[in-house]
């Protein structure tokens, strides 16, 4: 293999380092910014879809903790997940029973409690499932709840 030397190119390769590094250092304050356009304190998105095409897709909104809004019932869910330390999994179920009806619903939450990232995701049998093993959290606004389930003997 034969090398032919290119004097002019060899001045060139400083330049265009520079210009490169130039436009890494413009890219990365826009990257930085992202987190502080994210809620502080205790919140959550909570997404909920379901999963036939009757019930009305997806429904979100983000739950803010401090002070609670976000949906018509956030205090009670910021208050079940203050309970549970910001970990739905151990909300505790309500009791009762909900019907047999096999109505998928998928509940999604992703954001922060007490300086913890949060990410869950489930699929229920039904809405009704859902609210009874995940409180109040996932009552979004304007999203159609069940009736609470009945108690054995009522």
């Amino acid at each position: 293999m034969k090398h032919f030397p290119i004097p002019h190119l060899r001045g060139a390769l400083p330049a265009v380092a520079a210009v490169v590094l130039a436009a890494a250092v413009a890219v990365a304050p826009a990257q930085a910014s992202t987190p502080r356009d994210l809620p502080t304190g205790n919140w959550l998105r909570l997404t909920i879809t379901h999963d036939d095409s009757r019930s009305g897709g997806t429904r979100n909104t983000l739950l803010l903790c401090d002070p609670p809004r976000g949906h018509s019932r956030a205090a009670e869910a910021c208050a079940d997940l203050a309970s549970a330390g910001g970990d739905i999994r151990v909300i505790p179920p309500q009791e009762g029973v909900c019907s047999l009806v096999y109505a998928p619903v998928t509940a999604k939450a992703r954001g922060w409690w007490n300086r913890r990232p949060v990410k869950y995701t489930k699929t229920f049998a039904n809405a009704c499932v859902m609210y009874a093993q995940t409180g109040a959290v996932f009552a979004l606004d304007d999203e159609r709840l069940p009736e609470p389930p009945d108690h054995p003997g009522s």
